[in-house]
């Protein structure tokens, strides 16, 4: 060693600094590529749950809202996209289950699929011991379940809000001034003059059909006048009393509904998801769930609508829950919303509601779109061109996740507990039986659920 220092201190002495010279190589930008390792956009943290691995770099891909509010959240609300078949489904329930291990979390299901008479959700309400609450015309009038819009747990500016989004979504237009007074006297005399049990729909109707002079006389109108402004809505509010949607509505809210159990689970599976009957039904539990459900004790909730496109499709319902978004927002609410096609809305009725829910939904998840639907999506959304080149050939399973302009590709993960409770084919064999049993089971018996 010390013969070679003293070699290149001679060198260097007759010679100068001497540097080896590499003769430059000729090649092309797909073998060049090799140079430059590759390299993923920063995730999300490593608090919440995982939802599975990003495509590209392989990393574990951690999302929760109620960690990222305020930091790189502006809201916590959640709207997943794609077509049948491609894991949305998968993704909400064990996104649901992985939520509920944390002791201070509790979750709202619309389930308004299903199959062979029960929702989509069973399997995982049947593995937690939890009944959900089947909302059915039919078992409703032999004693079924109840939802009263005048139920007293809902404030009285809440109720008149309710009745009048009831009747704009079944005359398919909003209420006029005069028929809007005529509801508000009767609704403010059933309120003041029922005091010994829950006022109900009934209640409504007789006094529209039969106002009193007392609520009409200090407008100098005759009482036959505001008889006729009220028929209309008389007759509406009829159909939920004595119509094709009676049972649900008509009585006081049934008691014994677990407003404190983890997961509640509406199983909206037995309505018909193409009547008027379902932008009602979801209004009503809305409204409902706003006014009992939602409160200040620092627990984070979890509302999550399937076929979410009846709420955002229809004006008057979307003003509803627009309400409930920035107020839930407030009290840790994270409303997610589920839909096939973003032009189920964006080109629908309620245009300026389904974009004012849209902006506040700051996490986007999109399955596997056909192309033109892809570039649709992501004109409305700002994707960047890269993403919507991807979504028409993503595989079953993966998505691209926009959370606040991080976007990146999700694989997501499901484990062979979960497997059998989110798969939800009904023709099941033995062997797939056994299988869920023993998923029940290790779920049951797992900390924290």
């Amino acid at each position: 060693m010390a013969l070679g220092n003293l070699t290149d201190a001679f060198t260097s002495l007759l010679f100068g600094k001497v540097e080896t010279t590499r003769l430059p190589v000729r090649t092309s930008t797909g073998q060049a590529q090799a140079v430059y390792l590759p390299t993923a956009a920063p995730g999300l943290g490593d608090s919440g749950v995982i939802i599975g691995r990003e495509v590209y770099s392989g990393k574990g891909y951690v999302y929760d809202p109620f960690q990222l509010y305020g930091q790189q959240l502006p809201a916590p609300h959640w709207l997943v996209l794609g077509e049948s078949g491609n894991g949305k489904s998968a993704l909400e329930k064990t996104y649901v289950l992985r939520q509920l291990r944390f002791r201070d979390r509790q979750v709202v299901v619309l389930d308004a699929q299903g199959e062979d008479g029960v929702g989509e959700w069973n399997l995982i309400a049947d593995a937690l011991g939890i009944k959900p609450i089947r909302l059915d015309p039919m078992a409703a009038r032999d004693g079924g379940v109840k939802l009263n819009p005048l139920d007293p747990a809902i404030t009285q500016t809440g109720q008149l809000s309710l009745l009048r989004t009831i009747i704009e979504v079944a005359m398919g237009r909003g209420l006029e001034e005069r028929a809007g007074f005529a509801l508000k006297a009767a609704h403010a005399h059933v309120v003041a003059s029922v005091k010994d049990r829950q006022p109900v729909l009934d209640d409504i109707i007789d006094t529209l059909r039969n106002p009193e002079l007392s609520s009409v006389e200090s407008l100098g109108v005759a009482v036959d006048e505001v008889q006729s402004w009220g028929l209309d809505v008389a007759l509406v509010l009829d159909r939920l009393v004595d119509g094709d949607l009676r049972g649900m509505f008509d009585g006081p809210t049934t008691d014994g509904i677990d407003l404190d159990a983890p997961l509640i689970v509406f199983d909206l599976s037995h309505i018909d998801r193409n009547s008027i009957a379902m932008p009602i039904l979801m209004a009503i539990v809305g409204v409902w769930l706003e006014h009992t459900w939602i409160r200040p004790d620092r627990k984070k909730r979890i509302f999550l609508v399937e076929e979410a496109w009846h709420i955002i499709n229809s004006p008057f319902v979307a003003q509803l829950f627009q309400r409930l978004l920035k107020f839930g927002r407030r009290l840790g609410l994270s409303f997610v919303a589920v839909v096939h096609h973003l032009s189920d809305v964006v080109d629908g009725a309620a245009a300026k509601e389904a974009s004012a829910i849209l902006k506040m939904a700051s996490t986007r998840t999109i399955y596997m779109q056909k192309a033109e639907e892809a570039r649709a999506t992501g004109r409305v959304l700002g994707l960047p061109r890269w993403a919507v080149e991807i979504i028409p050939t993503l595989s079953p399973g993966i998505a691209v996740w926009d959370v606040n302009g991080n976007v990146q590709v999700v694989k997501h993960i499901i484990t062979d507990t979960e497997r059998p409770l989110v798969y939800t084919d009904r023709a099941m064999t033995e062997d797939a039986v056994a299988e869920r049993t023993r998923a029940e089971r290790n779920l049951a018996a797992e900390p924290g659920v």
